[in-house]
């Protein structure tokens, strides 16, 4: 009877995740790809809110990182954020796509302005 072994990979600088699809993003550069925490619906006080008074999040979990940017001398910056960390980011900052129903956003390493300690 054969016996199944799993293999471990070995982490690179460059981290993805697959979505629901199973469809992989990499992003490039000093991107980062960021699933926003979802909006509330409801008030504290039972009030629903409809889609136009909902604000924008500005928090969201890091699904991948590109692997940095090139400084003047043409040598790569790593990352300062690291995938699975929750992040504060700008109320205007990257590009929101949805991929399958999965809202997410694009944004520059430097438009993460703090990570969120646990």
């Amino acid at each position: 009877m054969a016996k199944a072994t799993a293999t471990a990979t070995p982490p690179t600088t460059t981290s993805s995740r697959s979505t629901t699809t199973g469809a992989k993003l990499r992003p490039l550069g000093d991107r980062v790809v960021i699933e926003p925490t979802p909006r509330e619906e409801m008030t504290k006080s039972g009030i629903v809110l409809p889609d136009t008074a909902k604000e924008k999040p500005q928090e969201g979990m890091i699904l991948a990182i590109g692997p940095g940017a090139f400084d003047a001398d043409g040598k790569r910056v790593a990352m300062d954020v690291k995938v699975g960390q929750k992040v504060l980011y700008g109320k205007y900052s990257g590009t929101e796509f949805k991929i399958d129903d999965e809202d997410l956003l694009i944004v520059s390493q430097k438009d993460i302005l703090a990570v969120v300690a646990d």
